[in-house]
């Protein structure tokens, strides 16, 4: 059973969510300058059967569609009805990026740079303070969905940070394609849960205002594999298995443009390369040049850009340095 939860009653922005309900509390955060309410749904399924509560969250930054597909088709499914234990989505987080299609708050802010927030600070502060005096208090483990920024396509995977050997293995059971260690940044959404003890995997896969249906594939299984896990995933649901284990990443680099123009990708996200290999061309408009773009190591491609266009000095390809067994 959850220790955060008194006599089984999950409290939630001052509401009791009882066992065995199914709910929705619509977060207030603000108001538009019409005066209109700016509400968060907030989506709750409750077993009669005590067990963790698991917080499943997207859309951090507004232009983060796959995100939010992932946890739309995760709720379109009742995959989040568990067996035991609470399931809360919310799947999206931040409404006012979500509408504009970009990454910030209206103040300008990015959310992800901004926790744990203060109660008297910017807008965004404001939202990440409620959120984590809020809600976060009565969690105990996370999944958060993003995406590459801008044009950069990720491959599917989970980020933890290095050392942390509980997250690690509860990455292996997520079974993304691959695993990154990387260090938690401040102000970000990952940090504040690891300094207040709350377990959270940071997923990440392709791309901002895109929604590719492998990716939230990849998403929802590796989010069912963890419901398995935790005794929480309903016997109705056969559970996905992945033919191989994923791979961790203990270092990677940037491949940046020498030239301005044109790009053409010749390789797919994932891919296994070597050096030498050519992964791309860059062209100018008028057909009077062409630059052959090569793999600078041996490694899989787990970025690329797919911009149209570059500038000289734009990352075009993120390629792995160091496995886990390297």
């Amino acid at each position: 059973m959850n220790k955060k939860i008194e006599n089984n009653i999950l409290n939630i922005l001052g509401k009791e969510v009882l066992p065995g309900t199914s709910t929705t509390i619509n977060f207030n955060i603000a108001k538009l300058y019409t005066s209109t309410k700016v509400e968060i749904p907030i989506i709750i399924e409750r077993s009669k059967k005590p067990g963790p509560t698991v917080l499943i969250t997207a859309g951090i930054h507004g232009d983060e569609i796959n995100g939010v597909e992932v946890v739309r088709q995760i709720i379109a499914k009742k995959i989040n009805k568990p067996a035991k234990g609470s399931i809360i989505c919310i799947p999206v987080l931040n409404v006012f990026g979500f509408l504009s299609m970009n990454r910030f708050f209206p103040d300008g802010r990015d959310l992800n740079r901004v926790f744990p927030g203060t109660k008297n600070g910017s807008l965004a502060s404001r939202f990440a303070y409620q959120f984590v005096n809020e809600i976060l208090p009565a969690v105990d483990f996370c999944l958060d969905f993003h995406t590459g920024g801008a044009s950069r396509f990720n491959a599917p995977h989970i980020r933890v940070a290095p050392n942390n050997e509980k997250l690690i293995t509860l990455a292996k059971i997520f079974n993304a394609p691959f695993i990154l260690l990387s260090k938690n940044l401040e102000g970000s959404y990952r940090a504040t849960c690891a300094k207040k003890e709350v377990d959270i995997l940071l997923f990440e896969g392709g791309k901002s205002q895109n929604s590719s249906k492998e990716i939230a594939i990849e998403g929802v299984e590796g989010t069912m594999r963890i419901l398995h896990h935790l005794e929480m995933l309903s016997t109705k649901f056969e559970l996905p298995v992945r033919e191989s284990n994923s791979l961790i990443i203990k270092k990677s680099a940037w491949i940046r443009a020498k030239y301005s123009g044109l790009l053409h990708i010749k390789i797919p996200v994932g891919k296994h390369v070597e050096k030498g290999e050519i992964l791309a061309t860059i062209t100018d408009p008028y057909g009077k040049m062409r630059h052959v773009v090569k793999a600078s190591d041996e490694g899989y491609v787990i970025n690329v850009n797919e911009a149209p266009i570059v500038y000289k000095g734009d990352a075009i390809f993120r390629i792995t340095r160091a496995l886990e067994d390297d």
